[in-house]
């Protein structure tokens, strides 16, 4: 078998992968393409190590070392979501900026005195 077959669909998965990752809004659907990506470098470490004629299979055991850590990862981020989702409605990662870092806004000490200044006002 050449090695270019299983090199070029690994590149394909990935590269499918990385535009659902940097295209999509839903949670989910990053979640899923980033499992795609996982398994676009499974594919390549199974098949250089079948290239190598790797006597320890260094590459397939690496390869259940990622499959491992990819069931955590979805195990986790899928609870995430569904908390986020049960929470605020939506999955919809553009939406949710709670967390994001705020530049050239008050920060929180001046959102309270104004919101103090304000109750204040209307009182």
């Amino acid at each position: 078998m050449h090695l270019a077959y299983p090199a070029v669909l690994a590149a394909l998965l990935f590269s499918i992968g990385l535009y659902g990752v940097l295209a999509r809004r839903n949670a989910i659907l990053v979640l899923m393409s980033v499992e795609l990506m996982l398994n676009a470098v499974n594919l390549n470490l199974v098949a250089f190590d079948v290239w190598l004629r790797d006597k320890l299979h260094s590459g397939q055991a690496l390869t259940l070392f990622v499959i491992v850590i990819a069931a955590a990862e979805i195990g986790i981020g899928l609870a995430i979501v569904l908390l986020v989702y049960r929470n605020r409605g939506t999955a919809d990662v553009d939406k949710l900026t709670d967390l994001a870092e705020r530049t050239g806004g008050p920060g929180r000490e001046d959102q309270a005195e104004e919101a103090e200044k304000k109750a204040e006002a209307a009182a």
